[in-house]
């Protein structure tokens, strides 16, 4: 396993680490959690992500309880505070839903601090100073290292920078945005500014364009242990599993035959081949996807330039 610097902090991840969304704490059981876990951390895997509204709580539930068997200083775990309730005040990023959110988060995890803590989306109802203010706080009480956001644009990342430099605070150092073969504006293009600017690391999820790029759906069929066969994810088959993103996904095949890969392997190197990607947070139900998953880091060096233009060719997508 390789790891990178998270932006200009001094912290380095796992180029390839795991995620709790969907999975652990609901769809998959405190077993299941322990056996996808341990089996990450032996490949080498040293980031654990997280957040309060994944399963309702219980996916940090069922992670801490894996990551208390392991060493403090031997993994990276993070929370991400917005959705903890339906109280008045159990959503956003105010500071008192914050501070709650947060040290509920630190109880069900069974640690002292997190590594890494986002703000999970941008709240249009809370001054981004006084969020600021309060990651500030945080970090300076030892309870986070470090704070960024998910799904924040880079005018409010701009925002929240500018705040944290004018009142001498810690800045956010990460952002953790979707990015894939199918969803690319915002990482290589939008962000391009503030990589060099803030020092921006990015934690991207949906690598695999939820699922899509695992090549499972290529036949028409939602497996019935797929994500999209789940209740509630009516959306993904309709916004996801569209019929020309399939065929691209058709296309893709041979290529990933050629290099004595899957689909999915050869997606998530093509995202680790972009150099502004700190970690490329990836999710397994059983042990066996994360072994194959880590497989995709020996596909990396074969994605020279001739393969990344074969790719782009199909996919037509680079943002201009």
């Amino acid at each position: 396993m390789k790891y990178r610097r998270l932006g200009s902090a001094g912290l380095r991840v796992s180029e390839l680490s795991i995620g709790a969304w969907v999975t652990y704490g609901g769809q998959v059981d405190d077993s299941g959690t322990r056996a996808c876990l341990l089996a990450a951390y032996e490949a080498g895997v040293n980031f654990f992500d997280n957040a309060e509204a994944y399963a309702d709580g219980n996916a940090e539930i069922s992670m801490g309880k894996v990551l208390k068997e392991l060493p403090r200083e031997s993994y990276v775990v993070s929370t991400k505070i917005f959705w903890g309730g339906k109280g008045a005040n159990d959503t956003g990023l105010s500071r008192k839903h914050l501070t709650e959110g947060f040290h509920k988060a630190l109880k069900r995890l069974q640690v002292d601090y997190v590594d890494l803590i986002f703000c999970h989306r941008p709240d249009p109802d809370t001054p981004i100073a006084e969020t600021v203010w309060t990651m500030d706080n945080f970090i300076r009480q030892g309870k986070a290292l470090y704070w960024g956001a998910s799904e924040w644009d880079a005018q409010q990342l701009t925002e929240a920078y500018a705040v944290s430099q004018q009142h001498h605070l810690l800045p956010p150092q990460m952002e953790q945005p979707q990015y894939n073969m199918f969803h690319r504006e915002r990482v290589e293009k939008e962000y391009a500014p503030l990589y060099q600017m803030m020092g921006l690391g990015t934690t991207i999820w949906s690598p695999l364009a939820s699922g899509l790029l695992s090549g499972k759906y290529n036949d028409g069929v939602v497996p019935p242990d797929s994500r999209a066969a789940l209740p509630g994810y009516e959306w993904l088959r309709k916004e996801v599993l569209r019929p020309d993103r399939l065929a691209v996904v058709k296309q893709l095949a041979p290529i990933a035959a050629e290099l004595g890969c899957t689909i999915a392997q050869m997606a998530l190197a093509w995202c680790l081949k972009n150099p502004h990607v700190s970690t490329v947070i990836t999710g397994a139900s059983r042990p066996e996807q994360v072994r194959e998953n880590m497989k995709a880091l020996d596909v990396v060096e074969k994605l020279t330039p001739d393969v990344m233009e074969r790719i782009e060719t199909l996919l037509g997508n680079r943002p201009k």
